[in-house]
């Protein structure tokens, strides 16, 4: 499979050396593309749950690097001087916000604590009881604290407060650079392996809990279950046989085979499916 460069290219934020995508178009131009990535950020209705995720898209090295080779990925613009004041000022008057409503809960909260305290006094039938409760009473303004780890946030669920957003109205071209020339990239012989997967037309995702590099699916992930590990390994790399039967036997017990997938030269990649037939 063939792909031709873009025109416009995606626009790739580097945290911490690993590549996010941020806006929709470019997550569906990647999509369109064949490249899964993951996503790792909170739906605004249902926060507290880890399911159903949304933006931003994670990409594996690979298919970063896949993006720079066929000229399809660039560095978004970073703030000007001008833009990085204005954004500063909205993080401060959102931390106030945030500190002023913390006050007002605080205030709630201590009312809310006395309330409690003086319907159980009211229905206090013993007078040590009601001796004690009062002394707690008294002492409440200054021993109550409210943490903030129990500070409600409101989470906008239709549009984000920060409508300050010059990126996402930035035509890229692929002449601007993700990463410096002195940063590495990922594994050679990796990157050979899902540069040839991927333009035979499988889909590749990470296989970090499964004990492999790739996950490869014949079609869509949402669609489809993967059938193979894909495990990279060099022609002269020495292999152990008690790891061959450790990773042919999880590949059984998720039904997927396993493939040793090793780099020759010229760019040709040279595969060995495993299967668990049982013990001898």
């Amino acid at each position: 499979m063939e792909e031709r460069p873009s025109s416009r290219a995606v626009g790739v934020s580097l945290c911490d050396s690993a590549p996010l995508l941020w806006r929709v178009e470019d997550l569906q131009a990647v999509r369109s593309q064949g490249l899964v990535g993951a996503l790792l950020g909170s739906l605004p209705r249902i926060p507290r749950q880890n399911l159903r995720l949304g933006r931003p898209l994670l990409l594996l090295p690979e298919e970063e690097e896949l993006l720079t080779e066929h000229q399809a990925a660039a560095a978004l613009p970073v703030y000007q001087d001008r833009e990085g004041a204005e954004l500063r000022l909205q993080v401060k008057q959102h931390l106030e916000d945030q500190q002023r409503s913390y006050e007002e809960q605080s205030v709630l909260a201590l009312e809310d604590r006395k309330s409690a305290l003086q319907r159980a006094m009211t229905s206090s039938r013993t007078e040590s009881g009601d001796e004690a409760l009062r002394s707690r009473l008294e002492a409440l303004d200054q021993s109550f604290t409210f943490p903030r780890s129990a500070l409600a946030v409101q989470v906008s669920t239709a549009k984000a407060g920060l409508s300050y957003r010059p990126e996402a109205r930035a035509i890229l071209q692929a002449h601007r650079p993700i990463r410096g020339q002195d940063e590495p990239s990922c594994h050679t012989a990796r990157y050979q392996v899902f540069r040839d997967l991927r333009g035979r037309g499988f889909y590749l995702t990470s296989a970090g809990k499964f004990g492999g590099h790739f996950l490869v699916y014949p079609g869509d992930p949402l669609r489809f279950h993967a059938h193979f590990i894909a495990v990279c390994l060099s022609l002269e790399e020495p292999v152990c046989l008690l790891d061959l039967l450790a990773v042919a036997r999880l590949g059984s017990n998720v039904k997927k085979t396993v493939l040793l997938c090793s780099p020759g030269p010229g760019g040709r990649v040279q595969y060995t499916s495993l299967q668990w037939s049982g013990m001898v």
